[in-house]
């Protein structure tokens, strides 16, 4: 009896049962009320109405179905609204994997990447995926909705992340301080960290000695010529979304040699910029000595290696260096910018942040500063007394000038009549005073020189008067 009244309920929840029913009872309604079924006009009226309400009743569901439909997922394009009614309208209890893809990362159920029928991927404005079947590769999906078929899968089963990413590789400056090597507490704590972070970027100068630095990259998924195009789904992300960027990202993979035990190992194609920024470091690190990578004066060695890698990431050509560092002028293809180029990505910017070594090496280093700082502080402090006896020399001979002049100038007229020699000596005397009086006022000595001057004056108006008399005297 249960499984009976079960089957009834069944067959009730069907559209179509529901229209058997409701047509049974609404012929059975017409029978009490006296309508004679017997005539086959009456049955075939009831037969063309039968047919007609399963004609409206499908097209009414069919039409319902297909609004309705569109609110279980965001679709916007046409083709993902006629996808996703296909797929509610033949729904049957079976489906395949059902997946989120947030900034990149692949959010599923336990299993669900396991379904192999027809599935859906919905990836948020700052992801994109690579689909493909067991053959081959299907091609990116961007940002929206993705339906798949029931052999399609995503491939590697990760996704790519937009975004404009910061990579940073060796030493952090939270365990090592600028030249401090080995000593800081997390150094004592974590001693193997710290020595993979240093080997990380350890390399060699041309003098031998072994530095480690703090890198910084900045790289994202290469744009298109569009910035911000649409994808497949309708959906513009403010990241920008380039298709064939994404396809070569995932797809072009790369093979790292591992020299220790012979292996190959997949290269994601977020790893790809720091291993290529890691070799160019040590490229160039090898062309200078120790101390070219701190002089003061110029341009200083980690300043040149760090726009040399800039330039190789970021131009198809780039002039070499020799193996001191020099510029040779010759211009030279960057391998390092094709390799990025093919793998649809593109560096933005890289830094070279904190540069350590050996302690003692530091202790030298720091000796040999103090030792050039007191040479160059003595050759500057032999420069300024120099320039200041010059400057003293240059100034006296001034003063020589302008005193020669200011005592002279009464006596410009070449063919003035001579004069007797206290006459002389005042027409010398009295610009000096003039001049003193005007241009030194604020100084307190003015008084007593002009005294000075008054006495001379006096003296050689009191000795005028003694030679007149003395001539007078002879005279008579």
């Amino acid at each position: 009896m249960k499984q009976a009244t079960s089957g009834i309920a069944s067959f009730l929840q069907n559209p179509y049962g529901l229209l058997l029913v409701t047509t049974v009872v609404f012929n059975g309604i017409l029978f009490g009320l006296g309508l004679d079924f017997r005539s086959p006009i009456v049955l075939g009226v009831c037969f063309v109405v039968l047919i007609f309400d399963a004609a409206a009743f499908y097209y009414i569901m069919d039409r319902l179905i297909f609004f309705f439909s569109q609110f279980v997922l965001p679709v916007q394009a046409e083709q993902d609204r006629n996808e996703i009614y296909t797929r509610v309208n033949n729904f049957d209890g079976e489906r395949g994997p059902t997946l989120f893809v947030k900034n990149g990362r692949v959010i599923k159920h336990e299993g669900e990447m396991d379904k192999r029928g027809p599935g859906v991927i919905v990836l948020d404005t700052a992801s994109a995926v690579v689909i493909q079947t067991d053959n081959e590769v299907i091609g990116a999906a961007g940002p929206g909705i993705r339906f798949t078929k029931a052999n399609e899968y995503i491939t590697r089963e990760e996704g790519v992340d937009l975004r404009t990413q910061w990579q940073f590789i060796g030493p952090q400056v939270n365990e090592q301080t600028l030249f401090s090597l080995g000593q800081s507490s997390d150094a004592k704590k974590n001693p193997d960290s710290l020595a993979r972070s240093q080997q990380a970027t350890a390399g060699l100068t041309r003098d031998g000695f072994e530095v480690s630095a703090t890198l910084s990259i900045k790289f994202r998924i290469k744009q298109g010529l569009d910035q911000k195009p649409a994808s497949e789904s309708g959906v513009t992300s403010q990241y920008g979304y380039n298709a064939a960027a994404v396809l070569n990202a995932v797809s072009r993979e790369v093979v790292e040699l591992v020299t220790a035990d012979n292996k190959r190992i997949r290269m994601e194609w977020n790893r790809l910029p720091a291993h290529l920024v890691v070799n160019l470091w040590r490229e160039y690190v090898r062309k200078f000595k120790l101390e070219d990578l701190f002089k003061a004066e110029g341009v200083n060695g980690l300043q040149t290696i760090q726009e040399m890698i800039n330039r190789r990431v970021k131009r198809p050509t780039v002039v070499n260096l020799d193996d001191t560092g020099i510029p040779t002028g010759e211009a030279v293809p960057s391998l390092e910018f094709r390799q990025l180029e093919e793998r649809g990505l593109e560096i933005m910017d890289v830094r070279i942040h904190n540069i350590l070594f050996d302690a003692g090496i530091e202790e030298q280093i720091i000796k040999n500063w103090n030792t050039e700082w007191t040479k160059i502080a003595k050759r500057e402090e032999e420069q300024l007394n120099e320039r200041e006896k010059l400057m003293e020399t240059t100034a006296r001979v001034e003063a020589a000038k302008r005193f020669a002049k200011i005592a002279t100038q009464k006596f410009d007229n070449p063919i003035a009549p001579p004069q007797d020699i206290f006459a002389t000596l005042q027409a010398l005397i009295e610009p000096i005073r003039e001049t003193i009086i005007i241009e030194s006022r604020a100084n307190n000595q003015i008084e007593a020189e002009t005294k000075k001057l008054d006495e001379i004056s006096k003296w050689m108006l009191v000795q005028k008067l003694d030679s007149a008399m003395r001539s007078e005297e002879d005279k008579s």
